[in-house]
């Protein structure tokens, strides 16, 4: 016959505020990278990452192997709704990028330079593999301006021949990137 698993056993499989707190600790740096590379700030970045620590902390319905991209998913959205990257222009549609490349900037700071838009397009889709669905849902996009605004924002990095080999390095512990 047919048996209901332990309530208690099935409980074992979920994250626990334990184990988000070693995952935060353990990947502080890089989550706090990717909430800087979205929001191009500090204060907004210390904004995301606590609201991301907060949520991690409620949170009881993830399973262990799942709680490290449930951790950038939740720090993405907190970004989003942070920054409003969509709502900038009322549309999805992104302005072009405030200031001009310098010669010696740092590939951070190329991507911080990226509209608003373009940028969660960029690191999101590019940086973070996130499939343009996912782009799409999270930033309220239809599914073809997701790509053409990645397009986009890859034409606008002077550096990217330099940022695409070094970003798996660099951004986050998951990547290589293929241009």
């Amino acid at each position: 016959m047919f048996r209901k698993p332990e309530t208690a056993n099935s409980r074992a499989d979920y994250a626990t505020p334990a184990d988000f707190c070693k995952l935060l600790e353990s990947d502080m740096k890089s989550l706090y990278r990717l909430a800087f590379l979205l929001t191009t700030n500090h204060h907004d970045a210390e904004r995301c990452f606590v609201a991301t620590i907060d949520a991690s902390s409620k949170q009881q319905t993830v399973f262990k192997p799942w709680a490290r991209p449930w951790l950038k998913r939740s720090l993405i959205k907190n970004a989003i709704q942070i920054v409003s990257p969509a709502s900038t222009t009322g549309k999805c549609e992104s302005p072009r990028a405030e200031r001009p490349a310098t010669p010696g900037d740092s590939e951070l700071d190329a991507v911080t330079r990226l509209a608003p838009l373009e940028r969660f397009v960029f690191v999101m889709s590019v940086l973070e593999r996130y499939s343009d669905w996912e782009c799409s849902l999270l930033l309220g996009c239809h599914l073809k301006q997701v790509a053409k605004i990645r397009t986009r924002a890859l034409r606008e990095l002077p550096e990217r021949d330099t940022l695409l080999p070094h970003s798996e390095a660099m951004f986050s512990n998951n990547l290589p990137v293929t241009a």
